[in-house]
């Protein structure tokens, strides 16, 4: 009988080790890409790393460099922010950040090729446009705004002016949203720095340098955008894309590093 106690407890307690040793598996692959300085967009086949001025495509799976863009006098970009594929299309959101007053625009690339092929200019508008997303038959942007004055600049508002738009497909304005106040304190002293809409239907977005993505639901009522959950992962901020080919599969960057991170979002 002391034999079979022994036995028990020694099991009972290596199955405790192994599940202890076992955490959820958040990195799945990640690759050096020396654009991952802003943001990540990914499709099908590709990821796209995003800098201020330049833009690198990869292969999904392997990793090999296939196209690069960088800016010109003919399209003079300065400061993208995050990006999104649709219908063969990167749209990018890009501002003039860190000059005032504050101008945004979207810019539109041949996802093949990585051909600059058009944009859509906000000019002055509500803020620096750092996520465009396309979601539910309309285009959704996040205009942001930094607690942290810029050279001191006095026409700065601070972060909590940060919102999200929704735009029809003519870029006419149809509503807008505040994000709360426990995101808003993560986002201090910068601002939201990517975002997308998932599959789900909720909407996920990141700061600026922590290693968090904020689910976040539109109001049932009022005008402040509902926390949901707070994802924990291996990235430094900064623009993100969700996987639409796999289901809770979130592409992010390592700024420092130059790294594109593939995780899998958990519990």
């Amino acid at each position: 009988m002391l034999r079979l106690i022994v036995m028990f407890c020694t099991t009972t307690v290596l199955a405790s080790i192994a599940v202890a040793e076992e955490p959820p598996r958040r990195l799945l692959l990640m690759f050096d890409a020396p654009e991952a300085v802003q943001a990540v967009a990914v499709d099908d086949k590709a990821f796209y790393a995003i800098a201020n001025s330049a833009i690198g495509k990869y292969d999904k799976q392997s990793g090999e460099k296939l196209e690069s863009w960088q800016a010109s006098d003919e399209a003079p970009v300065k400061h993208l922010n995050s990006g999104v594929v649709v219908d063969g299309k990167l749209y990018c959101a890009h501002s003039n950040f860190p000059k005032h007053p504050n101008t945004s625009s979207v810019e539109i690339f041949d996802a093949e090729t990585l051909e600059h092929v058009g944009n859509h200019s906000f000019g002055i508008y509500e803020g620096s446009l750092t996520v465009v997303d396309w979601h539910d038959n309309a285009w959704w942007c996040v205009f942001a705004h930094y607690s942290k004055k810029v050279n001191n600049d006095p026409r700065s508002l601070p972060h909590i002016y940060t919102s999200l738009v929704k735009f029809d497909r003519q870029w006419r304005r149809l509503a807008g949203w505040v994000f709360p106040q426990q995101v808003l304190d993560r986002f201090a002293p910068h601002s939201c720095s990517g975002g997308g809409w998932g599959d789900d239907g909720m909407l996920y977005c990141t700061g600026h340098d922590r290693g968090e993505i904020y689910q976040l639901q539109l109001p049932a009522a009022g005008s402040e955008l509902r926390l949901l959950k707070t994802f924990k992962l291996p990235i430094t901020g900064q623009g993100i894309s969700l996987d639409h080919q796999e289901s809770g599969v979130v592409y992010g960057i390592d700024r420092p590093n130059r790294q594109v991170m593939k995780c899998r979002l958990g519990g």
